[in-house]
């Protein structure tokens, strides 16, 4: 494992210096789920939700949250993303959705931060929208599956 390079030769927090890497087309893909009930789960599939459409809400609190990574996480730099998708794979055979990030830029910093700022905060909006139906749902697995560009080039999840 190489060194932390969040911490400078004092031993203190500081921001990577990025501008000596090369631009580089950069994309990641994240998932994560949230595990519920039977029944909470087919009242957003059939659409009878009390407050609407669950995913769509969803997916634009994710796509809001990875514009907003940086903001979120002290040492993230503001990026310039050049597509943000969240989507939504329901899985009632295992009484849960998969929720999948993906980002996209062409720059000197890697866009995982942003997939997984996107995947947490759908999870998290989709929790809170069903909370009062199904307080016991739980947000599980949420992990990079892919990054692709950069120096150390392409990357997949075993």
């Amino acid at each position: 494992m190489g060194e932390f390079s969040h911490i400078n030769t004092d031993g203190e927090a500081n921001m990577v210096d990025v501008s000596g890497k090369e631009v580089s087309q950069r994309e990641a893909l994240t998932e994560g789920y949230v595990v519920m009930q039977a029944d909470t789960l087919q009242r957003i599939l059939d659409g009878g939700h009390d407050k609407g459409d669950v995913f769509a809400v969803a997916r634009i609190a994710g796509i809001q949250a990875a514009k907003q990574t940086a903001q979120l996480i002290p040492l993230c730099h503001p990026l310039m993303l050049s597509k943000v998708a969240v989507e939504f794979e329901p899985q009632p055979d295992q009484q849960r959705v998969r929720i999948i990030g993906r980002c996209k830029l062409s720059g000197q910093t890697g866009v995982e931060m942003e997939a997984l700022t996107a995947v947490s905060v759908a999870a998290l909006t989709l929790f809170d929208m069903c909370k009062a139906l199904d307080p016991a749902m739980r947000i599980d697995g949420i992990r990079v599956l892919e990054k692709r560009g950069g120096k150390n080039g392409d990357w997949s999840a075993q």
